[in-house]
C-alpha cells in the first residue's frame, strides 16, 4: 500500500466492532474472563506478548492496541507502546536501556527536557552522560567507550535544526554494541523511516503531528526486536499507560496525517523562502532550503519536511523582539508545535552552539507554520518585521538624540 492508504487502514478492524469504522473508545480497568479456562488463556496470551492481549486496563485496551499497531506499521518497527506524553516515552525508553555504570551520548541539540532527564535523573543513578556536537565533523566513533550503551539522536534538532548522519551514527554504535535511540517527531513516520536507517528505538511526541489538533498529550515508542523486551518490561514496571480518549484522538489525527503534513511542508517552505529575502532576517534554518548546512543529508535521508523551522532576526534588543512578536496575529506565542495553528517562540541556542556551528548574531525565533493560508502568514510576518524595523529606527533616533544632548552638555560644561 501507498503510505496515504496505509494511514487510513493501519490498526483498523471494523469486523471486530460490529462494522464500526473507527476503533471505539474503551474506558476500562477491570477486564472479566468468562471462566477459569478463559482466564488462564488471557494470562498466557499476555505473558507470550501476543498483540492485543491484556488482563487489565493498564496493559491496554482495543483502543490502545489499534494505535500501537498502526504506528509500528508506519515506522517499520517491530512493536510500539503508547505513553501519556512525549517526555514519558523518552524517559521510559532511556530507563529501559541504561543501567548504573553505562555511558550515554546525547546530541546537544536534542529537546532540552531529554537532556535534563539524563543529566538530573539518570546521572543521579550512576549513568555517565556526555553531550556531543551533532555536526562537528569528527567521527562520533572517537567518543565511544567500552561502557557506551546508548547514542541518543534528534534530527533535525528541535531548535537549531541540525541534521545528523543517522546511518553513519548507527553503523558506529552497532560496531561498539550500543543502541541508537531517535526522537523522530520532526520527520514523523511518513518522512523519515528510522528502522530502515539503522535506528533501534524511535520515539514520537504524538502530541505534535500525529494528534495534529493541539488537544491531546501522547508519546509513542517503537522498538526493533532486540529492544522490545527491555522497553516493554520497563513500561509495565513503572506503570506507564495512556488514557483511551487521548489515544482515540491520536487515531483520528493519524487518518489525515498525510494531507496535513503535505500542507505544512508546502506552506512552511514557502514562508521560509520569503523570509530569506527579507532585510530584517539574518538567517533561516530550514533543512529543505539549499542554504541549510544539512540540506544534502536531508535530501538523502528524508522524503519530506514539516512546518517547523527557525529564523534569526537582525536584532538583539528585547524590546525590538517584543515589537515583532506582539505585532503577530496568526502566529501565537506558545510552546509545542505540530497542531493546525501557527506558533512563534523565541529561543537562545544551547551552550554547545558556538563558533562556526552558530555564526549568527541576532535573536533566534522558532516558527511553526500551521494550516492557515500561507499568504496570510506572510502578511502577518511582514507586519511583525515592520514593527521590528520601526522600533529599531526609533531606538536609533533616541540614542542619537541622547548622544547629541550629552555632547552639548559636555560643551557647555567646558
Amino acid at each position: 500500500m501507498k503510505e496515504s492508504t496505509q494511514l487510513v487502514c493501519a490498526g483498523r478492524h471494523p469486523e471486530r466492532f460490529g462494522g464500526v469504522v473507527n476503533t471505539p473508545i474503551f474506558r476500562a480497568s477491570t477486564i472479566l474472563a468468562g471462566s477459569m479456562a478463559e482466564w488462564e488463556e488471557m494470562k498466557r496470551a499476555r505473558a507470550a506478548e501476543e498483540p492485543g492481549a491484556t488482563t487489565y486496563g493498564r496493559y491496554g485496551t482495543p483502543t490502545t492496541h489499534a494505535f500501537e499497531e498502526a504506528i509500528a506499521a508506519l515506522e517499520g518497527g517491530y512493536r510500539s507502546l503508547v505513553f501519556p506524553s512525549g517526555l514519558a516515552a523518552i524517559s521510559t525508553a532511556l530507563t529501559a536501556l541504561l543501567s548504573a555504570g553505562d555511558h550515554v551520548l546525547v546530541s546537544d541539540s536534542a529537546y532540552s527536557p531529554t537532556r535534563a532527564f539524563l543529566e538530573r535523573v539518570m546521572a543521579r543513578f550512576g549513568v555517565e552522560v556526555e553531550t556531543y556536537d551533532p555536526v562537528d565533523g569528527k567521527p562520533i566513533e572517537s567518543m565511544f567507550r567500552p561502557n557506551t550503551r546508548v547514542v541518543y539522536v534528534e534530527s533535525p534538532g528541535s531548535e537549531t535544526l541540525d541534521i545528523q548522519d543517522i546511518p553513519a551514527i548507527c553503523a558506529a554504535a552497532h560496531k561498539h554494541g550500543a543502541y541508537v535511540v531517535m526522537d523522530n517527531t520532526w520527520g514523523t513516520p511518513l518522512y523519515f523511516k528510522p528502522f530502515a536507517h539503522g535506528v533501534d528505538v524511535s520515539i514520537q511526541a504524538a502530541t505534535k503531528y500525529i494528534v495534529g489538533h493541539s488537544d491531546a498529550m501522547l508519546g509513542v515508542v517503537t522498538c526493533n526486536r532486540d529492544t522490545w523486551p527491555l522497553v516493554r518490561q520497563t513500561t509495565h514496571d513503572v506503570g506507564q499507560t495512556a488514557g483511551p480518549d487521548d489515544i482515540y484522538l491520536a487515531l483520528r489525527g493519524l487518518r489525515t496525517l498525510a494531507v496535513r503534513l503535505q500542507r505544512h511542508w508546502q506552506s512552511g517552505l514557502h514562508v521560509a523562502q520569503w523570509l530569506e529575502r527579507q532585510p530584517q532576517v539574518e538567517a533561516v534554518l530550514h533543512p529543505a532550503l539549499p542554504s541549510h548546512p544539512g540540506h544534502a543529508l536531508w535530501k538523502r535521508d528524508f522524503t519530506g519536511a514539516c512546518g517547523l523551522f527557525s529564523v534569526v532576526l537582525r536584532t538583539n534588543a528585547k524590546a525590538s523582539l517584543a515589537a515583532f512578536i506582539d505585532a503577530l496575529e496568526h502566529f501565537g506565542l506558545g510552546v509545542s508545535w505540530g497542531g493546525y495553528e501557527s506558533l512563534a517562540i523565541p529561543f537562545t541556542p544551547g551552550k554547545g552552539c558556538t563558533g562556526s556551528r552558530w555564526p549568527y548574531h541576532g535573536q533566534a525565533v522558532r516558527l511553526h507554520v500551521g494550516l492557515e493560508d500561507p499568504q496570510d502568514l506572510i502578511d502577518d510576518l511582514q507586519r511583525g518585521l515592520q514593527a521590528l524595523s520601526m522600533h529599531e529606527s526609533l531606538t536609533e533616533k533616541t540614542d542619537k538624540a541622547e548622544n547629541e544632548d550629552a555632547g552639548a552638555e559636555q560643551v557647555c560644561a567646558t
